[in-house]
């Protein structure tokens, strides 16, 4: 897909090292990679909202530096190879469109750093505000037990979840072996090992005999249309994890049959959706689909009881 952007003012016809010798303090880079990404019209999706969070996030993650660092740092000087390295980020990023999170390697869900490449899809689902609360709203008096982390990917949800919930277990679960091995990469980088399991599974194919308290699932569910107008930066993340056919449901309908078997009888399932959510009332308009809002934004999670799976089990055959 070609993209359109004003090239004529761009600094980035100039070499490296030259940019570099204009370049002397983190204020300077900031201020520099805001321009030339308003002048690229990146697309903003992958944890920033503008311009200059994408600047700020890649400044500070290019030198190691927290987000809430003390301002004053910004008037520090900086040597010639973290330049540099601001310098080809900025590059990349524009050039090739691919997101900030692959070029640094790591994202931020729920608080937590993940590590992530493109084998995975970059953390920014907004079940991160469930995880963050503990999914207190269905389990007030205890946290679940046993968790199951469906189509994980980089693993952030389940090790979210333990991170949050230090009494749960939690299975982590996906298709792809690629995916698998960066969630193993971040379930070692938090030590979780004992509580967390990386699973090769589709779907539920390999959890036979395991009943979870918890079912938490953020499947592929771009429809065919949705996919074919994405922004250039969603080509970079893996097709496997984002296509579900021509409704987006060709896995979330294999889920809604499947997921009963694997739940408590008390258990509760909660779906990511997105946008295909009004193909999905409109699949199953019987179905009492609780949608959820939340405080930082973000559409199309629903959930389900274990009693509900069962009262609506016809819908979904």
């Amino acid at each position: 897909m070609a993209v359109c952007r004003d090239a004529s003012n761009t600094t980035l016809k100039l070499a490296d090292n030259e940019l570099c010798d204009g370049l002397v303090s983190l204020r300077d880079c900031l201020r520099w990679a805001a321009s030339e990404f308003q002048l690229a019209r990146l697309f903003h999706g992958h944890g920033t909202a503008s311009c200059w969070d994408e600047a700020v996030a890649l400044t500070l993650g290019a030198v190691h530096l927290p987000w809430d660092v003390d301002p004053a740092v910004l008037d520090a000087r900086l040597l010639a190879m973290e330049r540099m390295r601001i310098v080809a980020l900025v590059r990349e990023r524009v050039t090739t469109r691919r997101p900030l999170p692959y070029l640094l390697g790591e994202a931020f869900f729920a608080g937590v750093a993940f590590a992530v490449d493109e084998r995975v899809l970059i953390p920014r689902s907004p079940i991160a505000e469930l995880i963050e609360d503990g999914f207190a709203a269905w389990f007030p008096e205890e946290p679940p037990a046993r968790v199951l982390d469906l189509c994980t990917g980089s693993g952030c949800i389940g090790i979210a979840t333990a991170l949050y919930l230090p009494t749960c277990e939690v299975d982590l679960a996906d298709v792809s072996p690629e995916a698998l091995a960066v969630a193993k990469a971040n379930i070692s980088r938090y030590d979780v090992g004992e509580r967390v399991r990386a699973v090769a599974s589709d779907l539920f194919a390999e959890l036979a005999g395991r009943r979870y308290d918890l079912i938490v699932c953020n499947p592929p569910y771009v429809d065919a249309r949705d996919l074919a107008l994405m922004p250039v930066e969603f080509r970079h993340e893996p097709t496997l994890a984002l296509e579900a056919g021509m409704d987006g449901l060709d896995i979330v309908r294999r889920l809604l049959r499947e997921a009963r078997g694997h739940l408590a009888d008390d258990g509760v399932l909660i779906v990511e959706v997105g946008n295909s959510d009004r193909h999905l009332e409109a699949a199953f308009p019987g179905v009492p689909f609780l949608w959820l809002e939340f405080e930082r934004g973000g559409q199309g999670v629903f959930v389900l009881s274990a009693a509900e799976l069962d009262a609506h089990a016809a819908s979904f055959t």
